[in-house]
Formats: structure tokens, C-alpha cells, sequence
């Protein structure tokens, strides 16, 4: 710290910390003493600096006795740039206690010295707003709209107080920026271009309107100008600063837009404010369900008042400054605007860092990775524009399944009005989806378009047609044109660092869990769902007379087992056919199962997540309501049975991927990522940056054993477990469902399959130990059922046998699982 320059005028400077604390040391240190007066000193400061707190009088009584002790009593110049300040709108105390009685109490703390200015940092935003095409001057009302600028307002109302015989200078700023930072408003709207935010689209006020800004530079020579002309300024003076262009909203979005991306049109929508103020409120007023789910301090920056205050218009008439100070501003945002989007794509981090913005998660990760982000963004552009342009294809095949949607009512003969309606409205928007997914950007489209697929599925069970031809159509158009909108081509949102870097391989796997091979089985399997469950469903809606059941009679006349537990009370509990429920979800786990590459267990873990939420807990279900269909309606349907035996194999297939996904988010959770939003965009890995593609190129054998067996392997303890599981199953055959203890045999045969059917998947070996469980209820059950002693006997070896069974673990293959591996045993 330099020692005191008694020859040197001293100015006393409050939040010399701040960023316009420390240009103001560099413009004015050459020819006056600065000093700074913090609550926080910084021991590396070179500059001196007495510790000193606004809200304290002990400590600002000691703080001026040591500022009068070092550099005496006379004071050239007292700059207050000390405030506290947020962007939430919200009235807060500090806002009193610091900026309106923290000036209080430092303007009665410098009545001791011979003070010969006072200047006060005060804000444009103090004056009430005005419409496009008039300015404002230092005469415009003051009439603040938030909670900052009122506390601004009511300190100059203090000073006018409080400041007897000191000659004070308001200066009202406009939005201070430099050559690498803006006021949060600017800052903000250049992110949200750079990121290509959704909401970069939107804006709630009047297009036309702007405020005024001023730099750095300019700010710095003014308020030299301001000290330097203490003498001339009078006792009490107000003088506005800023830029006397206003550049309107629009006009920053397209120069932002045309600097970063090239895009000299940047489509920017008028949102009416009651939906953005409502938007905006939802989106402050979210809390994470999940403990570190998102970003610590990730809030929304947009709040509700600012929705208010979209539309306000701040222009300057700095007449004032150029007769009192013969100031004018050196620099314009317009021009300005290309070096701070140069010293953003230079080092994106340290931009944002700068600015006061978290980076997101794809631009952390690049900084991981030793990328820059700016490199990384660039690259991920043509990638996915590349992408885009292969798979053009895909949207103009659902322009033309839109049409055919459209105009299927009269040729199908569809006559129920509110399927006429739900094609014509569903065909109509998808015609328009499917236009707007032609340009790369508008990625929202292909979900919409993806989104009218499910519906045109699902419409035919809510409206419960009769029309074979239109149950049959909602189904093949809405798989296609779910499958086309998000299968060809990059799905929309996935994160720059997970498309352009990290493994193919998860972190201590032997395989990737997402490649093709493992996909296909579970596939096939889903087909054979969907057409069993198809089937049923167009009986339920009655457009088919019949369904073959060739092993089981009904329990009522003229109706086989099949049709009997499709119209029972159970299954006509449902709103819609449930038959077609399942249909749908078999639909959907094809087309999930077809989305993504084979690292999409990290590029996509919402998909991942999704497929093995299909299969895995809605397997668990479908398999749950055919266990009971016997129990309660007394008698199986032998198409159920195939379908719930072609999802139940799926499991097996389907949960190492999941596994992978869960490690893939802990590790990112690890690395300081949140990983809800990794859960959603994807991100990078541990791991080299590959791109290798699935091997098809090898013969037929080697290509089928991979896709039968990976992941999972066959033990004999696991085999005999799914005989005895099946035998129980039917053992109310033998037994008739007047023995007691033939539900339980039932319910526990059916469990013991689905555990030891799941437990061929290696990753989850350890399940094998639920049919020990199951064994001590059959040992048991016995008992509570008035059984005989044979069957008895029977029940207990079975049991036993189950225990036994549960315990060798078997072979579990030669892959490896990562940190997984400790739980295979």
C-alpha cells in the first residue's frame, strides 16, 4: 500500500472495491490522494483503504478519526458509490440500512472536515419513464418503478437533508458497461442470444423502446470532470449521464444476434404481459424438488416487475453535462457492442464470470476438457446444421402425413364428429410443425410435432371408435410421426459437450448399454406386444367381432378366455381401453427404443430414463394386472400371457442402461454439474471423445449372440427358479381356485418368474435374493391355508428349494459395470 501524497488533493471514495471504485482510482490517482473507505479491506490493495461500515456508527466514528489522523481534515472531493443493490424487485431492509441511513450516517460523519464536494452515484432510473421519441433531462419527474431506484431516489431526498453546507453533485448514470461487461439487463439479453435461450424469442413490452447506456471511459472522464470542476459547479447540482442515442430492444437483438451468429434477423415475439408476468412468476417461484438438482444460485433472472417495466423508455437529453462539464460520451453501445462480443467469444467462462452469469453446463464442461467454449459452440452449430440438413427427409414426410391425416375422414368413412375434429385440428397442426422443423432452429417444433403423434395414437381410445380403419391409422401415422420429428436426425436440446465430446463407453464398462445390440431385442420384443395388444384393443372398441384364444374357456357363455378378461369389470374399470393402453406403450418404447446413438446413455438421460420407465415399473404393473386377472375373473387369456412374457424379458434387457444413466448423473453431480439440467441437456464424461459407430458388418452368428446375451447370462439356479415359477403359476389347474392355496401359489409363481427373469441381467444379480423371500411364504402358507399334510410337504420343498436356489450367484459374464461391480455378487 502506497504511504500518503500530502502535496496531492485527497478524495474519499466509499465501495472503492467495486469495479467503478477502481477506474475512478485510475483516472483520478495521477493528481489527487484517493482513499477508500470499505467494509471488507482487501490486504493487497495498493491503493489505502480504511475499514469502515455504513450501518455502523462505532465503526464509521473510527474509520473517520483514522482517515483525519493519515491525511487530515480537508476532503477535495467524498465519490459515494457504496450501495447494495439486487435484481429480485423486492423491497429488502438493506436497502435502507445501507444506501438510504448508510448515506445518512456518512454524511454526519464527514461534518468534521472541510469537505469541499460531495458526488453521489445515483441512477436514470430515478426519473419517471417516457414514451419512444421524448428524452429525459434533469427536470422529468422522479418517479422510480422498483425497489433499487426508489432507494436511490430517497437517499438524494437524504442528502438534500443532511449535506448543510456541502457543495453535492447527483450524477444520475445510465446502464454503465466497458469492453467486457454490461449492466445485468444487456449482460443478460447477450447471453440468452449466445446460448440461443428459448426465451432470447420473447419479450413483453414494445419492441421499439431502449435506454440509454454510458462507458466505462466516458463515466470515468466525467467524473474527473465533475472533481476537477468542484469549484464551478454550485452548492447543490443534478446532472444526467449517458449516451443520448437510446438503441430500441429490437435493434439490440439483431446487432447481438448478427455479432455472435451471423444472423442479421434475429425473430424476436411480443408476449402479452399477463402470460410473461405469469411465466415469470412460475418460474421465480419454483423451488428444485430435489436437493442440488440445479445450479447454486441458478435463479431466474427475469422477474415479475420487470414485465411492468418492459415498456419503459429511457432516452437523455445530457445538455447539463456538456455546458457544466463540457462532456460528451466518446463511445456508443452500437459500436462498443462488437468488442464486447469479441472479448465473449475470446473466453466465453471468463465472460460470463465477468458479467456476474453463471456459464452453463455445456460451457463448464468444455473449460473441463481444456476446449473453448466459443470452439466447442461453433463446431456443435455445423454439427447439428449438417445433421439437420440429412435429415431434412424426415419433416417433409409428416407435411405429407399431415395431409393424409387431414383428408382420411371421408375415405376411411369415419363418421364420429369428434374424430373428424381431432384430425382435422391434429393434421392441421401438424402441418405447421412440421414446416417450422425445416429450420434448424426451431427444435420446440419437432416436440410439437412429436407430441401430435402421441396424440393421434391415443385419440382413437379416448373417443372410443369403432373404426378399424381409424384406430389403425392413429396408430401407424402417429408412430411415424413421432419417430420421424425426434429419430431422425439430433433430438432438440442435447447439450454442445455431450454431442461434440466425452466416451462412448460409460467409465469402467467393458460395453456401451445404448448400442444397437442391446436395443434390437427389446425392440422386437415391443412389436410382438404391440400386435397382441392391438388385437385386444380393437375388440374392446368393437371393431372386430372376436379374439382367438386356443387354450382357456371364459367363465360366462359364448366367450373364450381371452374375450372374457378383456370385457371384464376389471378391465372396463379404465376410462379407455386398457388393451390399447398397452398397445400405446409398446408403441412408444419402439419408438423411444430407436431414438439416440449408442452413447445416448449420457446424451440423452431423460430417454433413457423414460424407456426403462416403460419397461421396467409399467412392465411390473401389466404384469401385476395378468396376475390377478385368473384370481379375480377365474380364468387366463393366453394372448395376455405372451405379451406380459415378451415385456417381461425386456427388463433383463433394459436395466443396465439405466444403471449406466444413474453412474453417468452422479458422476456429473461429482464434478460440481447440477444434475437435473444434466438429466435433461446431457453433458460430457470422463472418458476420451469417441465416436464409434455400432459394428454391423460382421456375420450373422457373432451379431446374434451379442444381442441375446449382452448384459445378461443364464445360470441353472436361475432356469430351475423360472420352472418352478411357472409351474406355481399353474398349479390352480391342479389344484382348482377353491384350494386356498391356489392364489398364493399363483401370485407367488408369477413373482418368482419375474425375479428370476430380471435377474439375468448381471447388473442386477442381486434381485435373486427376493426369491428367498418368496420361498418363506410358500414354507408358511401352508399353515394359514388349512392345507394337507402332502401338499404341505410339497409347499416347504418347494420353498426350500427357491432359498437354495437364490443363493449361488451364477455366471455373470466377463463385462465390467464401472463402480457397479461391488454390487454383482
Amino acid at each position: 500500500m502506497s504511504s500518503p501524497d500530502p502535496s496531492k488533493p485527497v478524495i474519499l471514495i466509499t465501495g472503492i472495491g467495486g469495479s467503478v471504485g477502481q477506474a475512478l482510482v485510475e483516472v483520478l490517482s495521477p493528481d489527487y490522494q484517493v482513499v477508500g473507505l470499505e467494509r471488507d479491506v482487501d490486504p493487497g490493495a495498493t491503493t489505502p483503504v480504511i475499514e469502515g461500515d455504513l450501518t455502523d456508527d462505532a465503526a464509521m466514528e473510527l474509520a473517520m478519526r483514522e482517515i483525519e489522523d493519515r491525511f487530515g481534515t480537508k476532503l477535495a472531493s467524498v465519490i459515494h458509490l457504496a450501495a447494495y443493490f439486487d435484481f429480485t424487485g423486492q423491497k429488502s431492509d438493506a436497502y435502507d440500512a445501507v444506501n438510504v441511513e448508510g448515506t445518512r450516517r456518512l454524511l454526519r460523519s464527514i461534518e468534521r472536515f472541510d469537505v469541499e464536494q460531495f458526488v453521489y452515484t445515483s441512477t436514470m432510473l430515478v426519473h419517471e419513464p417516457q414514451q419512444v421519441g421524448q428524452t429525459i433531462d434533469e427536470d422529468t419527474p422522479v418517479d422510480p418503478g422498483w425497489a433499487y431506484p426508489e432507494s436511490k431516489a430517497e437517499t438524494e431526498e437524504v442528502i438534500t437533508e443532511e449535506r448543510k453546507a456541502i457543495p453535492t453533485v447527483r450524477l444520475r448514470l445510465a446502464g454503465l458497461y466497458d469492453d467486457m461487461t454490461a449492466v445485468p439487463t444487456l449482460s443478460h439479453q447477450i447471453a440468452r442470444i449466445y446460448d440461443r435461450d428459448m426465451k432470447a424469442h420473447f419479450y413483453s413490452g414494445d419492441l421499439g423502446t431502449g435506454q440509454a447506456f454510458i462507458h466505462a471511459d466516458d463515466m470515468k472522464d466525467a467524473v474527473r470532470r465533475v472533481v476537477d470542476r468542484r469549484a464551478e459547479l454550485g452548492e447543490d447540482c443534478t446532472i444526467l449521464l449517458g449516451e443520448t442515442n437510446s438503441v430500441s430492444y429490437q435493434a439490440l437483438q439483431e446487432r447481438i444476434a448478427d455479432l455472435i451468429h451471423g444472423q442479421s434477423h434475429w425473430r424476436t415475439i411480443t408476449v402479452p404481459q399477463s402470460i410473461a408476468r405469469f411465466g415469470a412468476w412460475v418460474e421465480t417461484k419454483s423451488e428444485p424438488l430435489v436437493p442440488d438438482a440445479f445450479d447454486e444460485g441458478d435463479k431466474p433472472f427475469i422477474r415479475p416487475f420487470m414485465i411492468d417495466m418492459a415498456s419503459d423508455h429511457y432516452a437523455l437529453d445530457t445538455a447539463k453535462a456538456r455546458e457544466l462539464l463540457d462532456w460528451e460520451p466518446k463511445n456508443r453501445i452500437e459500436d462498443k457492442l462488437e468488442t464486447i462480443v469479441d472479448n465473449l467469444k475470446a473466453d466465453p467462462n471468463k465472460w460470463y464470470r465477468a458479467n456476474g452469469i453463471r456459464p452453463p453446463v455445456w460451457m463448464r464442461s468444455a473449460k473441463e476438457r481444456g476446449i473453448n467454449a466459443e470452439t466447442l459452440r461453433s463446431d456443435y452449430e455445423q454439427e447439428i446444421r449438417k445433421r439437420h440438413r440429412s435429415g431434412l427427409w424426415a419433416h417433409w414426410v409428416n407435411v405429407g402425413l399431415a395431409i393424409w391425416i387431414i383428408t382420411s375422414p371421408p375415405i376411411i368413412g369415419l363418421d364420429d364428429p369428434w374424430m373428424i375434429a381431432s384430425d382435422l385440428v391434429a393434421g392441421t397442426l401438424l402441418l405447421a410443425c412440421a414446416v417450422l422443423s425445416m429450420s434448424w432452429r426451431f427444435g420446440a417444433a419437432r416436440y410439437g410435432a412429436a407430441v401430435i403423434g402421441l396424440w393421434l395414437m391415443f385419440a382413437p381410445l379416448i373417443f372410443w371408435t369403432d373404426n378399424g380403419a381409424a384406430y389403425l391409422n392413429g396408430t401407424l401415422v402417429g408412430m411415424l410421426v413421432t419417430g420421424l420429428a425426434l429419430g431422425v436426425s439430433t433430438v432438440p436440446g442435447v447439450s454442445p459437450a455431450a454431442l461434440m465430446t466425452g466416451p462412448v463407453t460409460p467409465k469402467g464398462w467393458s460395453y456401451t448399454p445404448s448400442d444397437w445390440f442391446q436395443r434390437i431385442p427389446v425392440i422386437a420384443l415391443a412389436v410382438v406386444g404391440l400386435i397382441i395388444s392391438r388385437y385386444l384393443g380393437a375388440y374392446q372398441l368393437e371393431t372386430i367381432p372376436g379374439v382367438w384364444d386356443p387354450l382357456f374357456d371364459g367363465t360366462v357363455p359364448n366367450k373364450n378366455g381371452s374375450e372374457d378378461i378383456v370385457t371384464s369389470s376389471v378391465s372396463e374399470a379404465w376410462p379407455v381401453p386398457d388393451a390399447g393402453v398397452g398397445a400405446l406403450t409398446y408403441a412408444l418404447e419402439i419408438i423411444v427404443g430407436a431414438i439416440g446413438s449408442n452413447r445416448r446413455w449420457r446424451t440423452m438421460p431423460w430417454l433413457t430414463v423414460a424407456f426403462g420407465v416403460m419397461i421396467v415399473p409399467l412392465g411390473a404393473i401389466s404384469i401385476f394386472f395378468i396376475v390377478i386377472q385368473p384370481i379375480l375373473i377365474g380364468t387366463y387369456c393366453t394372448l395376455c400371457l405372451i405379451a406380459a412374457a415378451a415385456m417381461l424379458i425386456q427388463i433383463p434387457y433394459s436395466v443396465d442402461e439405466l444403471v449406466a444413466t444413474g453412474q453417468f448423473l452422479v458422476r456429473r453431480h461429482k464434478a460440481g454439474q447440477p444434475w437435473l439440467r444434466v438429466f435433461f441437456t446431457g453433458d460430457t464424461d470422463e472418458g476420451p471423445d469417441e465416436h464409434v459407430t455400432d459394428d454391423f458388418e460382421r456375420g450373422p452368428g457373432p451379431i446374434f449372440r451379442e444381442m441375446v446375451t449382452g448384459g445378461m447370462s443364464l445360470p441353472w439356479t436361475m432356469g430351475v427358479s423360472m420352472i418352478i415359477g411357472v409351474a406355481l403359476m399353474l398349479s390352480p389347474l391342479l389344484l382348482t381356485w377353491e384350494n386356498g392355496l391356489s392364489p398364493v401359489n399363483h401370485i407367488v409363481g408369477a413373482l418368482v418368474l419375474t425375479v428370476s427373469v430380471t435377474a439375468l441381467a448381471s447388473v442386477l444379480r442381486l434381485a435373486r435374493y427376493l426369491n428367498g423371500l418368496l420361498g418363506l411364504v410358500l414354507i408358511f402358507a401352508p399353515f394359514m391355508t388349512g392345507a394337507g399334510l402332502w401338499l404341505m410337504l410339497i409347499e416347504a420343498a418347494t420353498g426350500v428349494a427357491l432359498i437354495l436356489l437364490c443363493l449361488p450367484r451364477g455366471d455373470v459374464g466377463k463385462s465390467s459395470y464401472g463402480s457397479w461391480d461391488k454390487y454383482i455378487r
